[in-house]
Order: structure tokens, then sequence, then C-alpha cells
């Protein structure tokens, strides 16, 4: 804290310096420190202006100072892509003509990658689509932990585990803001269901929190130095997320430093005096968000607006509670809107599409590939049939805020017909509809008989099934505000996969989707690849994977299990999930996702980290650099990895520890590394890790802080959860 009041001083120092030599102001001069540009503005500023550029002038804007030509903030909802320009005060299109951008791929896909590299060239090109447009905020990206398998918003977020979620951000922010165009972190904390995400109060024990919720969030806030974060629409502790004293003010703001704005979720907002008191500094979508016909109430009327600048002038809040907040969006104006090096950007450019296609193909998952049927060699086959709704289907329609506008989509239909030509035939099977709040019950049971039958009977005449299914974006599916209603795929298609598979031995299934599901036909079938979402460049990605031009080399980021009752949250009844009068418990504390499975002995379908490749890889002997570790020393983890297969391709190597004996309850073993290596055939590279006392800690309640114990610790290289190539131990002193 010393440090940084230094720093600022000597900033504001330099700043006057700078005003007496050029007689402008310091905040409209670029190339002062970007402190002395916020004190200087913040001392012309009127305590209305301070009050103005709190809240939300528009549904995506919120306002600047424009008689000191202090710009207004512009917004938009990310994070796979710029949305589609909505009118000033509702969520009707503006119908504009040039707004149609690049989809790229699902949050959940880029996980799937493990590549941090990729990460960084996914946060560069989404970001200069959104500064061509002309936004100061991307509204993502998201690294919500997927405690529920149902979740409507998966596909939005990075997986099960915090290590993975946060390493995987980094990079994306880091880019992204490199090029003036800050990133909102969403949505914190613990919004990990839709179902009465508004009302519920979530009680979650200290550990938890600590190890599981907060972990990713708080990288991205320290390595990456993260410029805005999103609330979350839940209650913890009795208190709404978005004005929370304990998470915002001493967790976000005092213990780790964030020096960003806190952003409400739209309608987030409840309370004057505890937006103002516990942590909020732009209030966004509260009465005007276009969920009722009525707009009576302006702006002026927020929360954070006319009632708060009452309370401001009476005395009965401090005005330094005003400056905290107006030095936060200024600091993030200055940063943004008004920063000299912010990037013009580019829509739709060739470097895009080239980065959605990239990101993809690493995204991509094989589960399955039994006698070697894929890659697809098309001379083998004469009629393939292509089943499936997900085939035709625009994925990047629907899902919620995150819908797209894309210029193109290429559908995987149209990609397989691009390689494979005339031996396609395609017929739909099921439908799942365009239905937004509708669930699959409501579609019309004969038509999806009819599509069944028509489906079954030219199975007969094909050489080989490709069935292309899965979830979609419609309500209850992967969808903004609902959560699917069943582990199991909708609109019958467990049953069509099976029935198939009776008719025809060669079948291939590709799913698309932002989480797991069930797979009861898994035995059944030849093959399975899992594809997330692929944005714009979908179709022609899924080709090149499946005919072997790419080699896939994605790996899973969550466990699929092999029923919905081995998940964790549904061990306690309905109080784990969905909550009960309000109330949900994570009674499972730290075993979320395969810390659950591992440690519970509970075998999943597709454990944590599992994808096949089309080559092998054959892992040496790890080594260590010393058998002890000091608090305040590192260990070096060595493995040789070889491709021992006749075709180049990536592998995942990854690092998990595990305590041997600990004073609290520990998972066997925890992912505290990893690494993505490319190998051609017979090539060898060894991979190191490095381990410090922090991979060795967990968050101790009886201390109420993290801890490394000394002791026997053991390091598992692994090429998933469960398929572990090597150990080595090692005493921590």
């Amino acid at each position: 804290m010393k440090t940084f009041l230094l720093t600022a001083t000597l900033s504001i120092a330099m700043a006057t310096t700078a005003l007496a030599q050029t007689g402008k102001p310091v905040y409209l001069d670029p190339k002062a420190p970007i402190e002395a540009r916020v004190q200087d503005a913040l001392s012309r500023m009127t305590t209305h202006e301070k009050v103005q550029i709190l809240h939300a002038q528009s549904k995506f804007t919120s306002a600047g100072v424009p008689r000191l030509g202090i710009r207004q903030l512009n917004m938009s909802d990310g994070p796979h892509g710029v949305r589609a320009e909505v009118d000033w005060n509702s969520w009707g299109t503006a119908n504009w003509t040039n707004d149609s951008i690049v989809a790229f791929p699902s949050l959940t896909c880029l996980a799937s990658t493990w590549n941090r590299e990729l990460s960084a060239i996914y946060g560069n090109a989404v970001s200069e689509e959104f500064a061509f447009r002309g936004k100061d905020i991307l509204l993502g990206p998201g690294t919500t932990i997927a405690r529920v398998p149902l979740n409507g918003r998966s596909f939005e977020y990075m997986g099960e585990d915090p290590y993975l979620a946060g390493e995987m951000a980094v990079p994306y922010i880091k880019s992204a803001q490199k090029n003036g165009v800050a990133c909102c972190l969403k949505h914190f904390a613990l919004n990990n269901q839709e179902v009465d995400r508004f009302t519920v109060n979530v009680n979650v024990g200290e550990r938890a929190l600590r190890e599981i919720y907060l972990p990713a969030f708080k990288k991205c806030v320290q390595e990456a130095g993260l410029w805005t974060m999103m609330g979350s629409y839940p209650l913890w502790n009795g208190q709404h997320l978005c004005h929370n004293d304990s998470l915002l003010n001493k967790i976000l703001k005092k213990e780790w430093g964030f020096d960003g704005v806190v952003i409400s979720d739209w309608g987030g907002t409840h309370d004057t005096w505890e937006a103002a008191m516990y942590g909020l500094d732009i209030e966004m979508g509260t009465d005007t968000d276009g969920k009722t016909a009525d707009k009576s109430k302006g702006y002026n009327t927020y929360r954070l607006a006319d009632p708060f600048e009452k309370l401001i002038n009476e005395g009965k809040i401090p005005m330094s509670v005003l400056n905290d907040k107006a030095a936060r969006v200024l600091r993030t104006i200055f940063r943004t809107a008004m920063n000299p090096d912010k990037i013009i950007g580019s829509q739709c450019s060739e470097a895009h599409y080239a980065a959605c296609k990239q990101i993809g193909e690493e995204g991509i998952i094989l589960l399955k590939n039994q006698s070697g049927i894929l890659p697809l060699q098309a001379e083998k086959y004469n009629k393939i049939l292509v089943v499936g709704d997900n085939a035709v289907r625009n994925m990047s329609e629907g899902g919620g805020s995150s819908e797209l506008k894309t210029k193109f989509d290429i559908s995987p239909l149209q990609g397989l017909k691009a390689v494979y030509g005339d031996k396609i035939d395609f017929v739909r099977g099921y439908y799942a509809g365009r239905t937004l709040y509708a669930d699959a019950e409501t579609l019309d049971p004969d038509s999806l008989a009819k599509l069944k039958k028509e489906a079954l009977e030219k199975a007969k005449e094909a050489d080989l099934i490709i069935y292309i299914g899965g979830l979609n974006k419609n309500g209850y599916e992967d969808c903004e505000n609902s959560d699917r209603k069943s582990y199991d795929l909708s609109y019958g298609q467990n049953e069509l996969i099976a029935e198939l598979a009776k008719v025809q031995k060669n079948i291939i299934v590709i799913t698309f989707g932002g989480n797991a599901f069930a797979t009861p036909w898994i035995d059944n079938v030849k093959a399975m690849l899992h594809c997330w979402y692929l944005g714009s460049m979908s179709g022609e990605t899924l080709a090149g994977v499946v005919s072997g031009k790419v080699n896939p080399s994605g790996k899973l980021p969550v466990t699929f299990a092999k029923k919905q009752e081995d998940y964790p949250c549904f061990q306690f009844g309905k109080r784990g999930y969905p909550g009960v009068d309000n109330q949900v418990y994570y009674d499972e504390g730290i075993y979320v996702g395969y810390r659950w499975f591992n440690t519970k002995k509970v075998a999943p379908q597709f454990p944590f980290g599992f994808g096949l490749s089309y080559t092998t890889f054959k892992y040496g002997k790890p080594t260590i650099s010393s058998s002890k570790m000091t608090s305040d020393g590192k260990l070096t983890v060595s493995v040789p990895v070889t491709n021992s297969g006749k075709i180049a391709g990536k592998e995942i190597v990854q690092l998990y520890i595990g305590d041997e004996k600990a004073s609290e309850e520990r998972p066997v073993k925890e992912l505290k590394d990893f690494a993505k290596i490319s190998l051609e055939p017979g090539e060898t590279k060894t991979v190191t890790f490095d381990i410090t006392s922090e991979a060795l800690q967990f968050w101790s309640t009886k201390a109420h802080g993290f801890v490394a114990e000394p002791g026997k610790f053991k390091a598992y290289v692994c090429a998933s959860e469960t398929d572990v190539k090597g150990t080595v131990e090692f005493t921590l002193e």
C-alpha cells in the first residue's frame, strides 16, 4: 500500500509538471500517468457528475462527463464474439447491417485445448472485433466453476477445475486488455446454476469457497491485471453478490488489491445503501432491463443514481465512498475509451476465421475410436448417411446473452460434403425446434416418430452413419436463465442412436454442447467426437478432424459421469441442487468434479483430462530434482514423452499433486500444472514442471488461510486424471 501511494504521489507530481508545460488538463494528456489523470479529472467533477458515471445511461453504456470531454463506456456481451447491436433502451435488435461478426468457439472448447498460447490468440482476435465496433468493455470471459452438469451457462465457462480455468483465462484477458479493451470477468461468484439464480442463497463453506470457487478469479485479478469484474445474481450469506461486503470489499478489493470496476449483472442491484457501501461501482439494467413494459422509470432512478446522490448530499454516506467509485470508473475510461494506444481493430478478417478454426481444431475431443475407424477414409465407404439436427443447425443462435449474429456459419453437413462429396446423404432423424423457453416435451411426438422412422430406413442402405447431435442453445439446453431438466440427451436422441446402431454397426457419434451428458449407447458405437461449440468455422473445423487432416488433441475440462446421480451435487437431495426454499447447500465441499470421483472411487464414463489422438504417446519414467523441499524452495519434475505412432500429434501432459497425510481431509490429487507439446513421429521431448510450496497448500479452516504442511507428497504425471503414467515422491520440510 505504501508503494502504491508513493507511486501515485510521484505520478501526480509528474502530471502537474506536464500541466505547467502544456497548459492543458492532465486528464486529457494521454502521456500523463493514469493515476494523475484520474485525480485531475476527479478534482474538476461535480458531485452530480461523479454519480452520473456510476450507472447505465442505456442498455449497454454508462455515462462519461461531456462537459470535460470524458467519454462514456460502451459495453457488449461476449465472450465468444460481439453481440448484435440492441436498441438504446430495450432488448430489441437495432437492425444494423454492419454488425455481423465472427463467432468464436465456446469457452468450454477453449478450455479443452489446454493451450495457453491459443487462449492469447483468442483474446487478441475477439478484442479486435470489439474495438472495431467501438466497444470498451467485453463482458467476459467466465471462470465460474462447473458444479452442476445441468447448468445452462456452462458453455460460457472453463470447466470444473479452478487451476485450469484460471490458467486458460489469464492469457485471454492479457491479450484483450493489451488492445485497450477491458475484460469483465464473470460471474463473481457462485453463479453455478440458472434455476432460481436471482433469489437463491448459496451456503458454501469457507474452504470450498477459497479452494474451488475463488482461485480462478483471483489469478485473473493478480496475474492478468483484470480491469473490470461482473457481480452475479445469487446471494451469499444472505447478501446479494452484486453488492456483497465480504466478497467485493474485503476479498476482491482489499485482500486481492483489485483497482478496477465492479459492474452489476443486468438487474442485479437491489438496494442503494448496500450498492453504495458494499463494493458495487457501476449499476446496469435496473428496472429498465426490458423485463417489464413500464418505461416510466428512467436511469436517474437507479440505486446508484439520484437516491445515492441524495444520501451523499445529506452526509449519510461519506464523499470518500463516491470518490473511490468515480476514480475506479475514470481509471477504466482512461484504460479503454480514452487510451491513446487502443487499437482500431478489425471485423471478420481472415486472421479471425483462422483463429476460430485453430481453436476449434484443438478443442475437439476424441472420446472413442474403436478399430481406428477415424480418421474416415472415403475410399472405404460408398454411402455415408449423416443423421441429426445439429448437422444443419446454426449454433451461434440462441443461448441467451451470448447469442451472436454472424456473417456466415459453415454447418457440419456443409463441411463434410466439401470433403466427401456425393457420398454424403442426410436425414434429420430428430428435430429440436427453435424454442427459447419451451422444452423438448412440447414438440410433436408424431413428427419426431416420422423423422426417426425415416432415419432408420435410410440407415439400412448406408455403409456408415455419422450421427451429429448433442445439445443446442434452446431453453432448457445450453441457455441462460434455464438449466437442463435431465442428464440425458433430449429429443429422443439416446433411443435414436441405440436403434441406428442396431441397423448399422459402423456408426460415428459427433456431439455438440457445453456440458457433460449420459452416453448409454457408447458401447454400441464405433467412435465419438465431442465438439462443444465451434463457432463460424464449425463445419470446416469438424471435417478437418474427421478426415484426418487435423489430429485431435483436445482433452476434457469436465468429468463425464455415467449417470446423473454420480455427481457430488446430487448426493444430498434437493438441498444440494436446485435448493430448498431458496437455499442451496454445497455439502460436497471441496469435492467438486474429479476430486469427488477420484476420492470417493466413483468410476466416470470419461474422466477429467481425457482425450484420444490418431497417434500414440509413450511416457518415460518421471524424475524429480530432489526428494526434499523447503517452504521457500522449488523442485522440478521431468518426464520424457515420445510420439510412438505414425503421424504428428499433440499431447497434453498433466501434473497432479497429492498430500499423503494432512491435518484436514484433502482430495487424492489435484491438478497443479500442464503442458501441451507437439511431436513428430518418433520424436521425444522432455516436459518439466516446477513445484513450489504454493502448489502444496490447502485452505485451513483452523488458520483461516492457505497453509502447506510439512510431510510427504506425491506428484502424479498423467495423460488424464485417471491415466497415471508415473509418480515421484518428495517431502516438504
